[in-house]
């Protein structure tokens, strides 16, 4: 039982308890037990421990008030991870990390060494607690007006959470729709995905750097490239996505068309934050254009930053990979990023995660357009990158009943590959790489 396996299976053992839950009487409004029960339960469990925001139903009508608490927690479970979870719980009873348990830390956390394990874990829930507190408090001064104290204070928790774990669940039918003018809605939530999404890491150095300049500290703080890469590339996207959303979608009269500029700018806003990690929506993406549709789709694959509770190749991929073309086309065969060259082995992770998740994809489209070829191509394709990428967006066609139940498994699939990772899930059922001291020549052939 390697830690690769420990990780993936201990998912999966979420999942079946989720599904277990979600599948019993108490837990809809129906109060009946069926074969179809059984396989929303599996999708909807799914969709929350790998926070995708994926539904097969209308979640706020089909699930009871039990279903409701038991998709937020494990909206939360997966947001934090099976390990950060289980070691935390370990923790608090009493129990000391051994070296498997923080070797596990390690590779869930993506670290490069095992000192402060421990002291990163309660970092990790305190910041989530500090997170999803705050921004329950803000959400509850929108929905108090309409819904009143009691349910308001319920419909603050359920969103901030699924907000900061980029979840993308929401109690509203409609989603967000309803709330697409509201400037505090359009700062609360992508607020909440932005920073869930960006990655523990870059929020303690955040943290630390902004104390430094507020009490103007001796020690000066040297910014990590994992904080300037991952903050610069989710700052240009966020402006890229908002701006061609803006242009693309402005004239079309089932989105964007009928609004004000205030309400397009903060609309527009909105979905280039939730596409790239979450799943909420302001506006109805099955109306959207296909170029509009088609930008969606490359903003779901690049997802958010590693060490946060987003999915998708992540942003640092995506600067390794361009800085590696960028030095071909200067003629320089090393590659280098803000003033600090990348290990070779870092950039074959990055070409790893790339062709793997492509190839997920590519798999997950086929089978999918071989099942249900009475759906347009590009829905499919939508629907299946927003399982991988975790984000949860939907063109409407999983709400059909003409959907089939193969090709909810399939996406069930793909929301697990992308939570868990392509490399670690790979790693889990080849197992732990072996030492080779064997060197083979070496000999060109023609790239490109």
């Amino acid at each position: 039982m390697t830690v690769s396996r420990t990780i993936c299976l201990g998912f999966l053992a979420v999942i079946a308890v989720g599904t277990l839950l979600l599948s019993m009487p108490f837990s809809t409004t129906a109060g009946i037990f069926s074969w179809d029960s059984v396989i929303v339960g599996l999708f909807t469990a799914t969709s929350a421990v790998c926070v995708t925001g994926h539904v097969v139903v209308d979640t706020a009508k089909y699930f009871s008030t039990w279903g409701h608490i038991f998709i937020v927690a494990l909206i939360q479970i997966g947001g934090l991870g099976y390990m950060t979870a289980t070691t935390f719980l370990l923790l608090l009873l009493g129990r000391k990390m051994g070296l498997r348990q923080k070797v596990a830390m390690q590779q869930a956390l993506d670290r490069s060494e095992l000192n402060g394990i421990s002291m990163l874990l309660r970092s990790i829930i305190a910041t989530t607690l500090i997170f999803e507190i705050t921004g329950a408090f803000l959400l509850l001064i929108v929905f108090t007006p309409k819904h009143g104290l009691d349910y308001s204070l319920w419909l603050a928790v359920f969103h901030s959470i699924s907000a900061w774990n980029n979840a993308g669940f929401s109690l509203f039918s409609d989603n967000l729709m309803s709330y697409q003018a509201s400037p505090l809605i359009n700062l609360v939530i992508p607020g909440l995905i932005i920073f869930g999404g960006i990655g523990y890491e870059v929020i303690f150095e955040m943290y630390l750097w902004l104390n430094e300049r507020i009490f103007r500290k001796p020690h000066q703080i040297i910014l990590s490239l994992n904080f300037k890469v991952a903050v610069s590339t989710t700052l240009i996207l966020l402006t890229v996505g908002t701006i061609a959303f803006l242009l693309v979608e402005a004239q079309n009269p089932a989105t964007l068309a009928p609004m004000n500029f205030p309400t397009q700018l903060m609309a527009a806003w909105f979905q280039s934050v939730t596409s790239r990690t979450a799943g909420f929506n302001s506006i109805d993406v099955g109306k959207m254009t296909a170029t509009g549709l088609f930008i969606t789709i490359g903003l779901m694959f690049i997802g958010g930053s590693p060490g946060g509770t987003a999915g998708g190749i992540k942003t640092t991929t995506l600067r390794i990979l361009t800085s590696c073309t960028k030095a071909i086309l200067y003629g320089k065969e090393e590659v280098y990023l803000y003033e600090r060259q990348i290990p070779v082995p870092l950039i074959l992770k990055a070409v790893g995660v790339v062709v793997g998740s492509l190839a997920a994809v590519m798999l997950g489209t086929m089978l999918i357009s071989f099942s249900d070829p009475e759906f347009a191509f590009i829905q499919i394709l939508f629907e299946v990158v927003s399982a991988f990428g975790t984000v949860g967006l939907s063109t409407g066609i999983t709400l059909n009943a003409d959907f089939s139940v193969f090709a909810k498994l399939v996406l069930v699939a793909m929301m697990y590959v992308g939570r868990v990772g392509v490399l670690l899930l790979m790693a889990a059922v080849i197992g732990d790489p072996k030492p080779s001291f064997v060197r083979y020549p070496e000999e060109n052939l023609l790239v490109g």
